[in-house]
C-alpha cells in the first residue's frame, strides 16, 4: 500500500489561522512541562508520597481517556468545536489554580492532588477530541506531515526549556506556586483559539445513538489495517513507557539523588533530541518512506529507557547520562508521532474524526494508567532499576505491529481517500 504525496514544503507559509493555533499550542505545551514536573514533585516533596501513590497520581491523569470513546462520539455531533477547545482550556486553568491557592493556605492534600490530576486529564480528553476536527479545518491534507512537524517542534522545544524553567521555578517558588505558570498558559491558549476565524460545518444527523456511534468508532479503527496496526503499536509503546514514566522523577530524585533543578536540566537538555526529531521527521520520511521512519522511531523511543537503570557516577555524570538517554528517546518519539499522526489523520473520514479519536485514545491513552500502576507495583516488588529495564525492552517490541502491517510499505501521505477504510 503506497500513498503518494504532492505536499509543497511551504504549504503553511501563508496560513495565518494555523500559525495562531500553533502559537497557542506552543504556549500551552510549555506550561504543561512545568506541571508534569511539579505535580509529582508536590507528591514526593510536600506530601512524602510512596512509589505506589506517585503511580496512582500518574494513572489518574490518563484515566479519563477510557471515556474518550463517548466524548469523541459526543463531539462529532457538536457544531462549535472551537468553543469546546476554549472550555477545555479554561477548566484546566481553574482546576490547576486551586493547588497554589491551597498551598498558600497550607491545605494541600493527596486527595486534592488526585482530583486535580483527574480533572485536568478530563479537560485534556475534551480538548483532544475537539482538536481533531479543528485541525483539519485549518490545514489542507497535503500539509498534514508539515503541520504535525511544526506542532512537534513546539512540543519538543517545550521539553527542552520547560523542565529547566520548571525546575528553577519549583526551587525558587515551590512546586505548587510554579503551577500558576501553567494556569497562565491555558488562559493564553484559550485567548488565541478564540481569535481564529473558522467555518464549522453542521454535523450530519446521527444515524444511531451515542452508543452506536461509539461502536462505529471502534469498528472503524479495528477493521482498518493501518489504524489497527498503529493502535497496537502505540498502545504497546504507551504501556511500557508509562511503566517508566510513573517512576522516572521518583527514581531521579531518590535513586540518583538529583535536585529538582538538576532533574529539570537533564530532561531539558535531553529534549533537544525532540527538536531534531521533529525537524528530521518530514525529511527522513521523504527519503526512506513514512512507514520506515515511524518504525525507527518506535524502537528509538522506548529502548534507551532501559539504560536509565545503569546510570551511576558523580553528580555531573548522572546528569549527563540521563540527558543523553532522554535525547535519543526524544528523537524517537518525534519520528514516531509526527508520521503516525499524519497518517491517521489522512485515513480518517471527515465525519468520524471525533469517534475515531475517541476509540483510538480510549485504548492508546487508556492503557497508560495501567502501565503506570504496573510500574508502581514492579517498582515496589523488584525495584526501580529492573523495572526501567523491563519498560525499555518491552516498549521496543511494539515495532512488530508495524512490521506485520501495510504501514511499513507506505511511502508518503496523499489524499484522505487513498486510505479509505475497508
Amino acid at each position: 500500500m503506497t500513498v503518494t504525496s504532492t505536499a509543497p514544503p511551504a504549504a503553511l507559509r501563508d496560513n495565518r489561522r494555523f500559525r495562531t493555533f500553533w502559537i497557542g499550542e506552543t504556549i500551552s505545551q510549555f506550561g504543561d512541562r512545568i506541571s508534569e514536573l511539579a505535580l509529582p514533585l508536590i507528591a514526593v516533596t510536600v506530601l512524602a508520597a510512596t512509589p505506589a501513590q506517585v503511580s496512582i497520581l500518574t494513572a489518574l491523569i490518563w484515566l479519563p481517556n477510557l471515556l474518550g470513546m463517548f466524548v469523541g462520539a459526543w463531539v462529532d455531533q457538536r457544531t462549535r468545536k472551537r468553543r469546546l477547545l476554549i472550555v477545555a482550556d479554561l477548566v484546566r486553568a481553574a482546576v490547576l489554580f486551586s493547588l497554589p491557592v491551597a498551598y498558600l493556605l497550607d491545605a494541600v492534600t493527596l486527595t486534592q492532588l488526585y482530583l486535580v490530576a483527574l480533572l485536568t486529564g478530563a479537560g485534556a480528553v475534551l480538548f483532544g477530541m475537539a482538536r481533531q476536527a479543528f485541525f483539519v479545518a485549518l490545514v489542507p491534507p497535503s500539509a498534514y506531515v508539515e503541520a504535525n512537524s511544526k506542532l512537534g517542534l513546539s512540543r519538543a522545544a517545550s521539553f527542552v526549556a520547560g523542565p529547566a524553567i520548571g525546575g528553577g521555578l519549583v526551587q525558587a517558588l515551590t512546586a505548587p506556586v510554579a503551577l500558576f505558570v501553567d494556569v497562565l498558559s491555558f488562559l493564553g491558549s484559550a485567548l488565541l483559539i478564540g481569535r481564529i476565524p473558522v467555518t464549522e460545518a453542521r454535523p450530519a444527523t446521527p444515524r444511531s445513538s451515542t452508543l452506536g456511534l461509539v461502536r462505529e468508532g471502534f469498528v472503524l479503527v479495528l477493521r482498518h489495517p493501518v489504524m489497527r496496526a498503529a493502535l497496537g503499536c502505540t498502545s504497546t509503546v504507551n504501556f511500557f513507557t508509562f511503566i517508566a514514566t510513573a517512576l522516572l522523577v521518583l527514581y531521579a530524585s531518590r535513586g540518583l539523588e538529583l535536585s529538582a533543578g538538576a532533574i529539570g536540566i537533564a530532561f531539558g537538555v535531553g529534549a533537544v533530541g525532540g527538536l531534531a526529531g521533529a525537524a528530521l521527521a518530514p525529511r527522513l520520511s521523504r527519503a526512506i518512506g513514512l512507514g520506515r521512519t515511524a518504525m525507527i522511531g518506535v524502537v528509538l523511543f522506548p529502548a534507551p529507557l532501559a539504560l536509565t537503570a545503569f546510570v551511576s557516577g558523580p553528580t555531573w555524570a548522572r546528569i549527563t547520562t540521563l540527558a543523553a538517554i532522554e535525547l535519543f528517546s526524544s528523537v524517537g518519539v518525534m519520528l514516531m508521532d509526527v508520521n503516525l499522526n499524519a497518517l491517521l489523520t489522512s485515513v480518517t473520514p471527515d465525519d468520524a474524526r471525533g469517534r475515531r479519536a475517541g476509540a483510538y485514545s480510549a485504548v492508546n491513552y487508556g492503557i497508560r494508567p495501567l502501565g503506570a500502576l504496573v510500574g508502581g507495583w514492579l517498582g515496589t516488588t523488584i525495584g526501580l532499576r529492573p523495572t526501567l529495564v523491563v519498560a525499555g525492552l518491552g516498549g521496543a517490541l511494539a515495532v512488530l505491529w508495524l512490521v506485520a502491517s501495510p504501514v511499513r510499505r507506505i511511502a508518503a501521505i496523499g489524499e484522505p481517500a487513498a486510505g479509505t477504510p475497508s
